[in-house]
């Protein structure tokens, strides 16, 4: 059983399921009630997680902003703003972001090889050095791909070590490469999903969950995750759908915690979920 943070993965996403364009160009297309409940979800999180790749489409942390939500962190006790942590690999971020003149504390969850090129400078507040081999490279040989090529992020030892700093409350923010690999863990929780009024198309473009997928049949170690509709809401254009995320393989069973206080409260946490 991992000890980790609740996690809740919140997505906008077009209603043929993509959430970007085919060219990842990183535009957003939600309104400004889905931003409203995205600065909501992030306010009420200790830190937010996001890929590399989200990041350099983007350009920016997402931050709370609102003068009720700052308020509501600072009588929690919590500082103005979540930790935002990065993972990345290959440590490979462009150093001229906005994100590194935003007023947040900024984290890096990398390799060795990663953390080398940001040893000097002040660009991270942390740099975490969470490494294990990559499963797909096990078997290779080393003539066929490097040491260094062979290391990534062991996602289970950042979770521990999440909750153990004090992040009882985790809003992953993408790509779909790491939201697939923490699915594969049994770690995500919950989702935030809005759809949006428009038709995005392409088949390369990028959609909430990539990785290899999930195979349609229970009792694999590749099954389904599985969702339970906790509310859904139209507002104009959109619809806001929450869902409760359980998984049927027996590796995955018992790991989900218990949603933390401090949680978006609508609706209340479901049927054997108390807040802690």
């Amino acid at each position: 059983m991992i000890d980790r943070p609740y996690t809740t993965a919140i997505f906008a996403m077009s209603a043929d399921g993509k959430i970007s364009d085919y060219q990842r160009s990183g535009r957003k297309f939600g309104s400004q009630q889905d931003f409203r409940q995205l600065e909501e979800c992030v306010a009420a999180s200790d830190a937010v997680l996001m890929g590399a790749g989200t990041l350099r489409s983007g350009g920016t942390a997402m931050r709370v902003l609102s003068d009720d939500l700052l308020q509501q962190r600072h009588t929690q006790g919590k500082p103005p703003q979540p930790r935002q942590l990065i993972v990345s690999r290959s440590g490979n971020i462009p150093r001229d972001l906005k994100f590194f003149h935003q007023p947040i504390p900024r984290w890096l969850v990398t390799t060795v090889q990663g953390a080398e090129l940001w040893r000097t400078g002040i660009a991270f507040d942390h740099i975490w050095v969470c490494e294990c081999r990559d499963p797909q490279a096990i078997g290779r040989s080393e003539s066929a791909v490097t040491r260094d090529v062979q290391k990534t992020i062991h996602l289970e030892l950042m979770l521990h070590r999440l909750k153990g700093d004090g992040v009882h409350q985790l809003a992953v923010l993408g790509g779909g490469a790491l939201v697939a690999d923490l699915f594969d863990l049994g770690a995500i929780d919950e989702i935030r999903l809005t759809i949006c009024p428009l038709i995005l198309g392409g088949a390369t473009a990028p959609t909430p969950v990539d990785g290899l997928g999930f195979l349609n049949q229970m009792h694999s170690d590749r099954s389904a995750p599985q969702l339970t509709l906790l509310a859904v809401q139209p507002v104009n254009q959109e619809i806001f759908l929450r869902y409760r995320v359980s998984y049927s393989h027996p590796r995955h069973h018992e790991r989900n915690p218990a949603s933390p206080a401090g949680s978006i409260a609508d609706p209340p946490p479901p049927p054997g979920v108390t807040a802690s």
